[in-house]
């Protein structure tokens, strides 16, 4: 597991919200996010991080990044799209907490790519968070089983792979699933009602 921490851990207890990156914050492809340019924001979600940000929540992100073990992308191009996100985060006088990130690929046998739920145990251990009270947002199946292995709360977002999620799922699942249009509608329903 490998981390990019832009801040110190909060000295006073917050409400942690855990966030997968493609799909959820910024455009996805199938093709993978591999520089600084594809890394696109989806609209609403710098916003919707702030606005985490603002009501005093901690943000993280978990995200799986097997575009370093397929070689499509350094770890320093990693960084670099980061910086841009935090950036884009920093014009609203915030900053993301904490990004937790998997480089390996999916046949690696490692403990941190999702669906296993070791990129969450990193930042609940950062955080001293009981992950019970906390929730992820997704796009995903296999950030669903992360957040389920880990006992956190789940969100699914319609964006990114979000739609392809919901159509491949079973009724059993769509019935237990909260979904929300993108991270900014649930943000606005979150902090809102």
């Amino acid at each position: 597991m490998n981390a990019l921490t832009p801040s110190h851990p909060s000295q006073k207890p917050c409400q942690l919200i855990i966030l997968d990156r493609d799909g959820v914050i910024n455009k996805d492809s199938d093709d993978y996010i591999k520089s600084v340019q594809e890394w696109q924001a989806i609209a609403g979600s710098i916003e919707a991080i702030a606005l985490l940000k603002q009501a005093g929540y901690c943000v993280a992100i978990a995200t799986n990044q097997s575009g370093i073990a397929r070689g499509y992308y350094d770890v320093d191009t990693l960084k670099a799209m980061h910086i841009k996100m935090c950036n884009l985060v920093a014009q609203y006088s915030v900053e993301i907490d904490y990004i937790a990130f998997c480089p390996h690929g999916p046949n690696d046998n490692c403990s941190c790519r999702k669906p296993k739920a070791g990129l969450l145990f990193e930042i609940a251990t950062y955080f001293n968070a009981d992950l019970s009270q906390v929730t992820m947002v997704g796009d995903t199946l296999s950030d669903r089983q992360a957040a389920q292995s880990a006992g956190a709360n789940f969100v699914l977002v319609r964006t990114g792979k979000g739609e392809r999620t919901l159509a491949d799922a079973d009724s059993s699942l769509l019935s237990e699933l909260d979904i929300h249009d993108n991270l900014l509608s649930y943000v606005q329903y979150l902090l809102l009602g």
